[in-house]
């Protein structure tokens, strides 16, 4: 689904298409709020149009491409629908869970069908779990990061039991330091745009 901009073109440049990436699939997952509370503030802010992506619903199979991903010699149409999409994206936000000291599976998948299409774009980490907030999963998933050389945000999102913030319609009721940090976070998305966009030829 992608939200219409508020926002219109500054300084010459376009208004950069952020993509919203929920990365957690399982049923009766609390990561469902979480991503409408960063989907919602992300439209809000007006400065991006966004693109939100639910994977439970996006249903990629376990990679099945029989080329490597940099090729770009893609066959399935699975394949070419989520590799346009990706590639028109100008950052990310991953909104993700730590499953046994790592990251989901599902969003590992979704990023190794594709290489090309994920390089010298921002991207920001929202992500969750008991008491370390989600900090071993952000640490397994910093390597994959820089090897398809996407650049990090300085501040990301972590937060513990999320379960206790969300209210009894459901909805995820962030804390003062989670917005303050989103709302960073999406500042040093623009400005990573504006500098990595000449890269990305």
């Amino acid at each position: 689904m992608v939200s219409a901009c508020a926002a219109s073109e500054e300084n010459g440049l376009p208004v950069p298409k952020l993509m919203i990436i929920l990365a957690s699939v399982r049923e009766g997952r609390v990561g469902l709020p979480i991503a409408e509370w960063v989907n919602r503030r992300a439209v809000a802010d007006g400065r991006f149009e966004v693109d939100y992506v639910d994977l439970a619903e996006l249903r990629l199979p376990l990679m099945d491409e029989p080329n490597h991903p940099r090729l770009k010699q893609y066959t399935k149409p699975h394949t070419l629908a989520w590799s346009r999409r990706v590639d028109a994206a100008d950052g990310f936000l991953f909104v993700f869970p730590e499953y046994n000291y790592s990251y989901s599976a599902p969003i590992k998948n979704a990023i190794d069908y594709l290489n090309t299409e994920w390089d010298r774009k921002p991207v920001g980490l929202v992500n969750w779990g008991g008491n370390s907030g989600g900090t071993r999963a952000q640490a397994a998933f910093r390597p994959v990061i820089s090897a398809l050389g996407m650049v990090l945000t300085r501040g990301n999102v972590e937060i513990n039991f999320p379960q206790k913030q969300v209210n009894d319609d459901g909805q995820f009721e962030p804390n003062e330091q989670q917005q303050t940090v989103l709302g960073l976070m999406l500042d040093e998305i623009l400005a990573l745009d504006v500098a990595l966009r000449p890269l990305r030829g």
